[in-house]
């Protein structure tokens, strides 16, 4: 019985976290990112404080649309404040934060899956 779904080639994969940084694709990446099942791209943030909505409008332009946003806040979770969660919320995406290792796994399980998830992640 195989356990892991098949990915297709053209995914982005978070092969690894640490070190300040990220292997997304056999890529390393050191800063933080936006990580969509078919693009990765460099995020302007260095810290969870940075977090605007005005931040994360790239996931809000997204095709396909995301439904699921996982938040990578660092070496440990913070609460989205209520403002911010209503707005992503009024834009049809649900916001989840976790620390970084915790978005990172759960995005590569979602998007296995087929899910419509992105990853901000906040390097470790």
């Amino acid at each position: 019985m195989d356990l892991l779904p098949r990915i297709p080639a053209d995914r982005q994969v978070i092969n690894a976290y640490g070190d300040g940084g990220f292997r997304i694709t056999g890529k390393r990446w050191e800063e933080a990112v936006l990580v969509f099942p078919g693009q990765t791209i460099g995020w302007g943030v260095s810290s969870f404080a940075e977090i605007s909505f005005e931040s994360l409008t790239p996931i809000f332009s997204a095709e396909p649309a995301v439904e699921l946003l996982l938040l990578g806040c660092g070496p440990s979770i913070a609460f989205v404040p209520k403002p911010l969660r209503a707005a992503v919320r009024e834009r049809g995406v649900v916001i989840e934060a976790l620390d970084t290792g915790a978005a990172c796994r759960t995005y590569n399980l979602l998007m296995g899956e087929g899910r419509r998830v992105a990853a901000a992640l906040i390097p470790v």
